[in-house]
């Protein structure tokens, strides 16, 4: 039974709320039980700490509006942390992963091919909830927009065949259009609060998603 996938355009753990409470809710009621980890991978070199207080206080919003939401800071920030069989099943055991942070480089070269990851690909397989944010939900994807100038390298490839460009507000007018000019597959632009989602049952739209290209198949 497939999960769920869903790339947010920004704003982790306080723009999203209406939306992560139905999808935990969703997972939930497809019978996956768990925490919620939070990996900040991607903000290794800032302050993950902030994302994580974030996240605490977010739980706590979730939980006083009916969804009880117990999270799981997973400090992984470097490559041999993802190495380890223990942080893998930390994942195993949740019922949703929450990718967060401002550094996708970092993010996939901490995790790709790694036992994390896998147990990452895993816990989607069985059923679970998968959330990028930001500049993390463009890593999920491949190819990836790399922040050093808009142009595309590999991601971690959760999602194929898909490119985020996230926090569109944020952008230039040129520097979308260059970025898309370079475009050979899809690309989705998300403003922060909004999100795309992908399931079993197809595609989802959340908010201010503009689509370029017509979606990739829901990933397996």
């Amino acid at each position: 039974m497939a999960g769920v996938i869903a790339l947010q355009g920004g704003g982790p753990f306080t723009a999203n709320d209406e939306l992560d409470a139905a999808l935990i809710g969703e997972v939930r009621q497809a019978g996956i039980a768990g925490r919620v980890v939070v990996l900040p991978t991607a903000d290794a070199f800032e302050h993950p700490e902030r994302l994580v207080a974030a996240a605490l206080g977010w739980a706590e919003r979730l939980t006083v509006s009916g969804v009880a939401c117990e999270v799981e800071a997973l400090m992984v920030l470097r490559r041999a942390e993802a190495m380890e069989e223990g942080a893998a099943a930390v994942v195993r055991d949740a019922c949703a992963v929450y990718l967060v942070g401002d550094q996708p480089l970092h993010l996939r070269s901490v995790l790709k091919d790694t036992p994390l990851w896998r147990a990452i690909g895993e816990l989607r397989s069985r059923g679970g909830l998968v959330v990028g944010v930001g500049a993390s939900a463009s890593a999920l994807c491949d190819p990836m927009v790399d922040p050093r100038g808009g142009a595309f390298t590999l991601g971690l490839g959760l999602v194929p065949g898909l490119a985020v460009v996230h926090a569109v507000e944020t952008w230039s007018a040129e520097r979308l259009q260059r970025t898309l000019g370079m475009a050979d597959t899809p690309v989705a632009s998300l403003s922060t609060g909004a999100a795309l989602v992908t399931s079993a049952g197809g595609w989802r739209t959340i908010g201010e998603v503009d689509v370029r290209g017509e979606l990739p198949a829901s990933p397996a």
